[in-house]
């Protein structure tokens, strides 16, 4: 039986503990309560995208959303994780679904998925299916669908895809994916479906990647530095490459987002791949405006990035490298136990002049002793250590020696999400 009167707050605790397993790739189980609801019949939207990749996926979908709607198009997007609120997951034309929406769509899947035979689906799994739910309520131009991780087995893919874009791929999340380069790509490009279209979105992808699109047979396979390119000037960047029917496309003098460029070409190319052609003030507009919390989010001296494996580590330091210098720069470090720290901190090093680690607590956390350990390994100075983000937080405020000084928070979701919740509360003069 499902309770009508849950909030969302309930349905969400409910969702955390009703499978076994917090991360249980398959389609199986999700496709099948898919098809009850039905959610297979028919196409999700007249245009869907999905993107998967180590990093960049999110800032790729927002820029993806951003430009749609610069061109007119209704759209509906849907990500993970989110920040402070489940609501960020999906957002229809910009805007955060509704508790009554998310809720509404909840309902149902427990109803679907309880009759017989009754299947058991994990949080990420009855998400995705309430973000189709939505879409399907909605009727948008465009659906763009972040995968949550690897490709082939996540839910995402149960839904076909008219252009697939793979941003990039790194070592992470090694337990579910492994270690091979190679395989990890495969199962990534695993969201390319035969006859569509496909966006190679990284320099460096393993040719795995390619390879699989060959096989399958997609139609068109985009990849950036020879299919589709840029190169910025001034400011400024220009972009190139191919429109759905092949045919040269370039756009010019086009503003720079504040996210990876690498990213924002990718997200031309893949708009244009499922026939929607934006004009450089449509793309332009939509670059100015685009911010993305958690991505060199800055509030005051403090910067925040998600960035929690080296990759995006890296261009996190490469962004701070070529802008102000501040009078000192700390780094507050906090990371899952499952991430690899030692080259985290190797790449940032470069860029920080001392560093405080702060714990996350629960079974995938990591002490802050067990990353100082890493930072000190490394040459770095480690000036506090403390129990929580909060703490860290608090210490840094409050030490009038480092009043001046830039703070970059980063190395998690998590700890990019108690730090604006502290920063939302310090403003609002409430004792963090």
């Amino acid at each position: 039986m499902t309770d009508s009167s849950a909030s969302l707050d309930q349905w969400l605790e409910r969702l955390m503990h009703q499978h076994h397993a917090a991360i249980d790739l398959g389609l199986e189980r999700v496709a099948e309560v898919a098809r009850r609801l039905g959610l297979l019949d028919q196409p999700l939207a007249p245009r869907v995208i999905s993107v998967a990749g180590t990093n960049g996926k999110g800032s790729t979908v927002a820029m993806i959303d951003a430009c749609a709607q610069a061109c007119g198009l209704s759209s509906v997007c849907y990500t993970s994780p989110h920040l402070l609120r489940y609501n960020e997951r999906v957002r229809v034309n910009g805007l955060e679904a509704s508790d009554a929406e998310l809720v509404a769509a909840f309902e149902r899947i427990e109803r679907a998925r309880l009759a017989e035979p009754a299947v058991s689906l994990s949080y990420f799994e009855t998400g995705t299916l309430a973000a189709a739910l939505i879409i399907r309520q909605q009727s948008p131009d465009i659906a763009i669908l972040e995968v949550g991780l690897g490709g082939r087995l996540d839910a995402v893919n149960i839904f076909d895809a008219d252009v697939a874009v793979v941003t990039t791929i790194a070592l992470d999340h090694a337990d579910y994916l492994g270690t091979d380069i190679s395989v990890i790509g495969r199962e990534k490009a695993g969201i390319m479906r035969a006859g569509g279209a496909a966006v190679l979105g990284s320099r460096t992808l393993p040719d795995s990647v390619a390879e699989y699109a060959e096989q399958l047979g997609v139609r068109v396979v985009a990849a950036l530095g020879t299919t589709f390119d840029y190169h910025t000037s001034s400011g400024q960047f220009d972009w190139h490459g191919i429109a759905a029917k092949g045919q040269p496309l370039r756009l010019e003098q086009l503003a720079q987002p504040q996210l990876p460029l690498d990213n924002a070409a990718s997200a031309l190319q893949a708009l244009v791949l499922a026939g929607i052609e934006p004009d450089q003030a449509q793309v332009s507009q939509a670059f100015e405006a685009l911010t993305l919390a958690g991505r060199m989010q800055r509030i005051g001296r403090w910067c925040l990035d998600v960035a929690h494996n080296p990759h995006a580590a890296g261009w996190v330091a490469r962004k701070l490298a070529n802008g102000p210098v501040p009078q000192g720069r700390i780094a507050l470090l906090a990371m899952l136990g499952d991430k690899d720290a030692n080259s985290v901190v190797s790449e940032l090093a470069p860029v920080i002049d001392g560093w405080v680690c702060a714990t996350i607590e629960g079974d995938r956390g990591r002490s802050a002793a067990s990353l100082a350990e890493r930072v000190i390994a490394g040459g770095g100075q480690v000036m506090f250590e403390a129990h929580s983000v909060a703490d860290a937080l608090v210490w840094i405020d409050k030490n009038e020696a480092l009043a001046d000084w830039e703070v970059l928070v980063c190395g998690s979701f998590v700890t990019v999400a108690a730090a604006l919740e502290w920063l939302n509360k310090r403003s609002q003069g409430v004792d963090g």
